[in-house]
């Protein structure tokens, strides 16, 4: 299939991009090579799904985002500053990554110990505190439930103040990793409608494509460790050829609304 190319970012500007991945190769110390030379860049801004079947290596790929893991070949940079041991604290601050169980993130009395947590053991205190804890609630809608166990919340809730948690480091990019999994109808709306609010850079693992249409303009595929393809998230739900080659499938009877302007999708060497 012939690759039709359309950038889908930004013009050059001063501002460096959130996002810089440049070669990153890495294998476990099992043996198993995990990525192969990923390149990716996104914009300040952009919202952008990660795409492909399990095993394609997306974890791992999220994982040396903030320096979870290192170790492998080539480079990742965050808003211009490698990821790197002396400045991996103002590059955890920037990358804000919401695991799939919200319960991973959430250990403290309270809802609002839990979203303080973070902002406190960074050196925030008194005042200043109180108003991030309050700001982070009321961007995902639990202000409400600030003093509530988080255990004594429903399964949504808690997956939002797991946002909250994040969201209190003002982060610059959001990565989130299936974060529609589990979620009732009515919660899965709630949360699009709070993740299209937030002005952050957006990186979101899915296997929830219609997610990915409603939320991410540009998709990224990742197949045995390599970005294969980058484009518009319609185009590329709309190639049947191409979605089957990476094993991914819609859901029955759903069909992508069309776009105002069709794009390519770029498929990589």
């Amino acid at each position: 299939m012939d690759a039709v190319t359309e950038s889908l970012v930004p013009p050059t500007s001063p501002t460096p991009p959130s996002l810089e991945v440049d070669g990153l190769a890495f294998a476990y110390p099992d043996g198993h090579q995990a990525l192969f030379g990923v390149n990716l860049t996104i914009h300040r801004g952009e919202r952008v799904a990660l795409l492909g079947p399990n095993g394609a290596g997306k974890t791992t790929l999220v994982l040396h985002l903030n320096g979870i893991l290192t170790g492998g070949a080539g480079t990742v940079k965050v808003a211009g500053l490698p990821v790197s041991r002396q400045n991996m604290a103002e590059i955890r601050r920037r990358v804000g990554i919401v695991f799939q169980d919200p319960d991973d993130q959430l250990f403290m009395p309270t809802v609002r110990d839990d979203v303080a947590f973070g902002p406190a053991a960074a050196g925030l205190r008194g005042a200043e505190l109180d108003a991030r804890v309050r700001k982070a609630l009321a961007l995902v809608g639990m202000e409400e439930f600030a003093d509530r166990p988080p255990h004594h919340l429903s399964f949504g809730q808690r997956r939002r103040v797991a946002v909250a948690t994040v969201l209190a480091m003002e982060p610059e990019i959001l990565v989130l990793d299936e974060p529609s999994s589990n979620l009732d109808p009515a919660s899965r709306r709630e949360l699009a409608d709070i993740l299209r609010s937030l002005d952050v850079t957006l990186f979101m693992v899915t296997h929830d494509l219609p997610y990915a249409l409603e939320l991410c303009p540009r998709s990224v595929i990742l197949t045995q460790g390599a970005i294969t393809v980058d484009g518009k998230t319609h185009d590329l739900l709309s190639d049947a050829d191409l979605m089957a080659a990476h094993r991914l499938e819609l859901p029955y009877g759903f069909v992508p609304a069309p776009v105002a302007a069709a794009g390519g999708v770029s498929q990589q060497p």
